[in-house]
């Protein structure tokens, strides 16, 4: 009988680790570890574009500095970048949203 506790706990054990490691994958933010691969740098320097389009500015993508990756319907990119105006560098907060197609929105973009 003891036995069969013993399978039937380490059974559950094993259900809440994979849930729980299912759950930091879709859904959690995590740290991305290269700010200055080419893909990031592509969404920070899009997030820059798309906010002077809209915005109609002309601030010039410069870097990132930092980044948080989320995975949902595609992966939800949280960056901390630099961009210059009129030869002043200032920080920024955006968020784009690159979707299961490959297409990118911009939901949001906020001096820091």
């Amino acid at each position: 009988m003891a036995q069969g506790h013993y399978r039937l706990s380490l059974l559950l054990a094993s259900i809440l680790l994979v849930s729980g490691a299912a759950d930091a994958l879709l859904g959690g933010r995590e740290p991305i570890a290269d700010v200055n691969s080419p893909h990031v740098r592509e969404i920070g320097k899009f997030a820059v574009e798309e906010h002077n389009k809209l915005a109609a500015t002309k601030l010039k993508f410069q870097s990132v500095i930092k980044g948080e990756s989320q995975v949902v319907a595609g992966t939800n990119y949280r960056l901390t970048l630099t961009a210059k105006i009129g030869g002043v560098s200032k920080k920024y907060k955006a968020v784009v949203w690159e979707k299961l197609d490959d297409t990118k929105e911009l939901t949001s973009f906020q001096p820091l």
